[in-house]
This record gives structure tokens, C-alpha cells and sequence, in this order.
């Protein structure tokens, strides 16, 4: 079945989105004119307004610029899930043999597996680390990504804890219960904290850090 005017836009809005991109910046990143995919560029003049399509040319820039198949793309434009960003993982034992590297240092060869990051979305945010509890694994002015759908918390987590009382904390968990939550710090000039289960509004595992 041929692809819809709406479903091919569609699918480089898609694109654009999985990359981290807007539009303008995806047509760029593809050596083409920032406004090549521009709301205004998708209809022409005429009551109604004339569906424009993107050229032959620009797709194939975009796929080309974004590593994407020509199948993939389909599939995006046939409203397919968006297909989870991806680095290449390998196990650290691994890491210290010959023909997994090449002589720039970026990853080669067979063995490397997917490792999943986390999927942008509402449940997904970025806090600037306070003070100095968690040095030198946190330093004041880190930046944590934790996802507030990852409730699934395990001893030796490394967390973000909202309190009832109005504090937002970094810490990390050393022991937990049904009713509460002991919550430990890094820094051994700080004693750990239990909590009851009652007096936290949210608990979410934290998922990268800048440092």
C-alpha cells in the first residue's frame, strides 16, 4: 500500500524526534536548506492548499545522514514504535583484547552488543546535583537523568528521593522494607537516613550522570 503525503512528513518528524533533532536540524545535519522541512514547505498555494512532497534528493540525504533504511523509514511512516537509540556494549574483560577497537579507539568488529538508553518521554528529567553528600561520586553542579516510571528499586540503587516534607535528595540505598527506606550518602561525613514508605512521595532510580 503507497505511503500518505501525512505518513511520509510523518515519518521525518519521527526521524527527527529519535535523533534528538528538530526538523530544521535534521535537514541540516543532511547538507540540506535548514527550512527543507519546514511546516510551511509541506502544502502549496491553492484552496485547498496543494500537498508538497519532500524530493527523492532530501530523503536520501536524511537517510544517508542518520544511517536509517530505506525499510525503516516505512516503518516509521506506518506509525511503528520508535525504534529504542542504541550504543554498542562489551564486557570489560572483553575490552582488554585485541580486534575490538580500531586505531582511533572507536568500537569494531563481531561481539559488541546493544546497550538500550533511556526513551525521552514525560517520566524523564534532568536534576543539577546540590552540595556534597554523594562526592566524589556526585559533585555539586552534576547532572542526573532519572525516570520517575523506574520505580523498581533494589538495595545499592542509586536514587532520587522526593520526601513529604519538600526535600529532593541523591542518595544511595542501603537497605530497604515494606515500611521504610535507609538512604545513605557517599560522603562518610553524613549518617545514613531511614524514612518510612508513608513519608516519600517518589522514589526513581537515577539513569546517567554529567560529570
Amino acid at each position: 500500500m503507497p505511503l500518505s503525503h501525512a505518513q511520509i512528513w510523518k515519518a521525518i518528524d519521527r526521524l527527527a524526534r529519535r535523533e534528538g533533532l528538530s526538523a530544521s536540524a535534521l535537514a541540516r545535519r543532511a547538507g540540506l536548506d535548514a527550512t527543507s522541512f519546514n511546516p510551511s514547505k509541506r502544502f502549496g498555494p491553492g484552496e485547498p492548499p496543494r500537498p508538497r512532497w519532500p524530493s527523492t534528493e532530501s530523503l536520501t540525504r536524511i537517510l544517508e545522514a542518520t544511517g536509517l533504511s530505506l525499510g525503516d523509514f516505512a516503518a516509521l511512516a506506518q506509525d511503528a514504535p520508535d525504534r529504542p537509540a542504541t550504543l554498542p556494549m562489551l564486557g570489560m574483560a572483553q575490552a582488554g583484547q585485541d580486534g575490538f577497537f580500531d586505531d582511533a579507539g572507536l568500537p569494531t568488529g563481531d561481539g559488541w552488543e546493544p546497550t538500550e538508553l533511556p526513551r525521552s518521554g514525560d517520566s524523564l528529567f534532568s536534576l543539577k546535583i546540590a552540595g556534597d553528600s554523594m562526592a566524589p561520586l556526585y559533585r555539586e553542579g552534576d547532572r542526573v537523568i532519572i525516570d520517575q516510571a523506574a520505580t523498581e528499586v533494589r538495595k545499592g540503587d542509586r536514587v532520587v528521593v522526593r520526601t513529604m516534607d519538600g526535600q529532593t535528595v541523591a542518595k544511595e540505598i542501603a537497605a530497604l522494607s515494606a515500611r521504610s527506606v535507609t538512604l545513605a550518602s557517599i560522603n562518610p561525613a553524613y549518617e545514613p537516613r531511614t524514612i518510612a514508605r508513608a513519608d516519600i512521595v517518589w522514589m526513581a532510580r537515577i539513569l546517567w550522570v554529567s560529570q
